[in-house]
């Protein structure tokens, strides 16, 4: 899964061809424990085939309207010190801001796998991030996570959608992410906007320099269960393209976000673009700035300046 603008920073390599069809029927599919992501991402793997109802021109496709309900989700205490550990977090009473990603990152794929889904997960680049924290989730907090797929829209290289995933507590909303996706090919529009953050990521103050290993690939995959082989190894990476493994977007965010602990607000939007890869391992620029009303400009950069993440951090009434 990736950045939209030159190469791909977190991409499922090759493609797959739209689904073509009438209006989506509503589906709910509930369910009391999260789904098994060995299966799905075995059908990941052979994404380049082609599934029968896929084809067709691009005014053809159509997103699922399909949502994913889990009941009663838990957080298992070894699993976040596992993921606090990798990530830079300390352990606390309050989850960090992006761990309810990984609760919610096996429904998403389930989406995502789905025959009715228009595009093969193989070849989506993840191009941006955001979270909506509406007050710290404690870690004993019992919650209803449901997932979407919405707003299929285009972009200047191709298609982008969002992948769409709530957290409530007695039914009301206390955390939110919007995944956005990029699907490279028809459907293009140069003159589309990105949402890309705005953030000049060259100019930001030097916070500290981030030796990333080579092994943080299958460390981060082993703890979200996003095994993606462009992150495993430079020997996986390299049949997809890519010189050497990269790292995953949503761990440079947690990451950077961990070297703002305790100077988060309680309720923010927290806002990133992934741009370059982020190739393994290296030593990267980190950079913070306070902005106006309490919050935060951030960003993640080569020694030379180059951008691989750009963030924004903002209060919330």
């Amino acid at each position: 899964m990736t950045d939209s603008t030159a190469s791909p920073t977190d991409a499922f390599p090759t493609t797959a061809s739209p689904a073509t069809g009438p209006e989506p029927t509503p589906t709910v599919i509930e369910l009391d424990s999260p789904p098994d992501l060995t299966p799905m991402l075995a059908r990941v793997a052979a994404g380049a085939l082609p599934l029968p109802g896929r084809g067709g021109s691009k005014g053809d496709r159509t997103l699922p309207d399909t949502t994913v309900v889990l009941h009663d989700a838990t957080v298992d205490l070894d699993h976040l010190a596992s993921y606090a550990e990798v990530c830079g977090f300390r352990l606390g009473s309050t989850l960090p801001p992006t761990y309810l990603h990984m609760l919610g990152f096996p429904l998403s794929v389930q989406l995502m796998t789905r025959e009715d889904f228009p595009f093969g997960l193989m070849g989506m680049v993840h191009v941006a991030n955001r979270i909506t924290q509406h007050r710290p989730v404690g870690i004993d907090e019992t919650l209803e996570l449901t997932a979407s797929v919405t707003n299929l829209r285009p972009h200047p290289k191709g298609q982008q959608m969002d992948n769409v995933v709530v957290a409530t507590a007695g039914g009301v909303p206390v955390w939110e992410s919007t995944s956005t996706y990029l699907k490279r090919g028809s459907g293009a529009d140069e003159d589309a906007p990105t949402g890309s953050v705005d953030v000049e990521v060259a100019t930001l103050p030097l916070t500290g320099l981030w030796r990333v290993p080579g092994d943080i690939g299958r460390r981060y995959g082993a703890v979200s269960g996003d095994r993606n082989p462009i992150h495993m190894s430079g020997l996986t990476a390299k049949a997809f393209g890519f010189p050497k493994a990269i790292a995953h977007g949503m761990w440079t965010k947690a990451r950077a976000l961990a070297g703002l602990e305790g100077g988060i607000p309680a309720a923010c939007e927290i806002d990133v673009a992934f741009k370059l890869p982020l190739l393994l391992p290296r030593t990267v620029e980190y950079a913070t700035q306070r902005t106006d009303g309490g919050g935060w400009a951030f960003g993640v950069r080569s020694r030379d300046g180059k951008p691989h993440l750009a963030g924004t951090v903002t209060p919330r009434a």
